[in-house]
């Protein structure tokens, strides 16, 4: 993605900046502390030195991520583990899917139905690239068990917890 490209996501989600309109303290708190935080963290310097720059976007929110969710197992189906253990050392990372994963991390090609049917309630799904592939995303959008989702373009974070009220919220991330 080109320069210009970028710039034209940013302009568009623009009024969705730093958690504006949410109403959940929670959800503004996850958006404002962990999806945009801009203070360097511990592990920033020595991580993705040799990545391109939305890779490195990515991973440095999987380190906060990864951070604030203290995940003990983790699917990891892009290859990121680094950056997940940067933000907490004592997960345990798979290449592969496992039953109800704290924490899984997915590409946008993957198969919806397998990704939800491993959740459970207290998982945490983070779909790379739904900004070019929204009709995945758009499908975990409509699908009951998601309670509340995050669309941050370049990927989608959606949360299972049956306690919360159902919301979508777009961040400009």
């Amino acid at each position: 993605m080109n320069r210009l490209q970028q710039a034209w996501v940013w302009l568009r989600r623009i009024g969705h900046c730093r958690g504006f309109g949410i109403q959940s303290p929670s959800d503004y708190r996850f958006v404002r502390y962990v999806v945009n935080e801009h203070w360097p963290y511990y592990a920033y310097a020595e991580l993705g030195r040799t990545d391109d720059w939305l890779r490195r976007k990515l991973g440095l929110l999987y380190v906060r991520l990864a951070n604030e969710l203290q995940p003990a197992t983790v699917s990891d189906l892009v290859g990121v583990g680094e950056y997940v253990l940067a933000g907490c050392r004592k997960a345990k990372i798979g290449r592969q899917l496992v039953p109800s994963p704290d924490l899984l991390i997915a590409p946008a090609g993957a198969d919806v139905e397998q990704l939800l049917s491993s959740c459970g309630e207290q998982s945490v799904l983070v779909v790379e690239d739904i900004g070019r592939r929204s009709q995945a995303w758009n499908q975990l959008l409509a699908d009951g068990r998601t309670i509340v989702t995050f669309d941050l373009y370049y990927c989608g974070i959606a949360f299972f917890d049956k306690r919360r009220s159902r919301q979508h919220y777009i961040v400009n991330f």
